[in-house]
């Protein structure tokens, strides 16, 4: 898929507030907006269209944007997160969401994060986390299977989202750690493994035939630059005291 605009929020000077599993320390405001601003300039550098909504310091998580919102070619979904903390990010972005897509709304029934949402051609594979159940699942596949959508769950026993992990890079290729490499559920992709200790490196985007991922994760450079794809690296160390990473900081379409 071709990526012709993304949807960012500018991190709130109280982002330290936020929720993480993370032992790292607090992050530090000022530099957690350099790199905010070098991701922008990133996808600027790939010919995308940047929105960039203000900041929300009422939510601190709020410029992980990927988490309360799903956006497909067909429409757009709010989630519903699994942190009552974040559960009114989704009213923020969807005014901004319904300029692009018919909105739909999830139910407080069930959970789902956006970051437990793989997509690969028209499959998606959903991780069963700590933020995303299966009513979250349930409620999600009864709006994308007419749309001609698969829907699978994923156990997930590592990260805090699926994507965290595993992430689908085209040419039917996942990169992943090796404890999801033989889940059947992945059987058929060509499956690109990382070291344990690269895990974060997981979480790496194909962006226009530009593969971007967090800097230094050698061995995950030189096993992605031997996929024969241009790799860009950024400093994403303030967003993973957050349990941030590249995918959480934009909806990409």
């Amino acid at each position: 898929m071709k990526f012709t605009q993304v949807i960012t929020r500018l991190p709130a000077l109280n982002c330290a507030e936020g929720q993480t599993t993370a032992d790292d320390g607090r992050p530090d405001s000022g530099k957690t907006r350099q790199q905010f601003f070098r991701y922008i300039e990133i996808m600027l550098e790939l010919g995308i269209r940047v929105t960039i909504l203000p900041a929300e310091p009422d939510f601190p998580d709020a410029h992980f944007v990927e988490d309360p919102a799903v956006i497909l070619p067909e429409l757009a979904i709010i989630t519903h997160s699994g942190v009552l903390s974040r559960q009114g990010e989704g009213a923020l972005l969807a005014p901004e969401l319904e300029k692009y897509r018919p909105l739909y709304v999830m139910s407080d029934k069930g959970q789902l994060d956006g970051g437990d949402v793989l997509l690969a051609d028209k499959h998606f594979f959903i991780g069963m986390t700590r933020r995303t159940n299966m009513a979250g699942l349930d409620e999600f596949a009864t709006v994308v299977a007419p749309l001609g959508y698969r829907v699978t769950p994923v156990a997930v026993d590592s990260g805090l989202h699926l994507k965290s992990v595993v992430n689908y890079i085209g040419q039917n290729t996942l990169l992943m750690t090796s404890a999801y490499e033989a889940l059947p559920a992945f059987a058929g992709f060509r499956r690109l493994v990382i070291p344990d200790d690269e895990a974060y490196a997981g979480n790496t985007l194909l962006i226009n035939g530009t593969l971007v991922m967090p800097e230094g994760y050698p061995v995950t450079r030189e096993i992605l630059r031997q996929a024969g794809m241009p790799v860009v690296t950024l400093d994403t160390s303030e967003f993973k005291r957050m349990d941030g990473s590249l995918s959480c900081l934009s909806l990409r379409f």
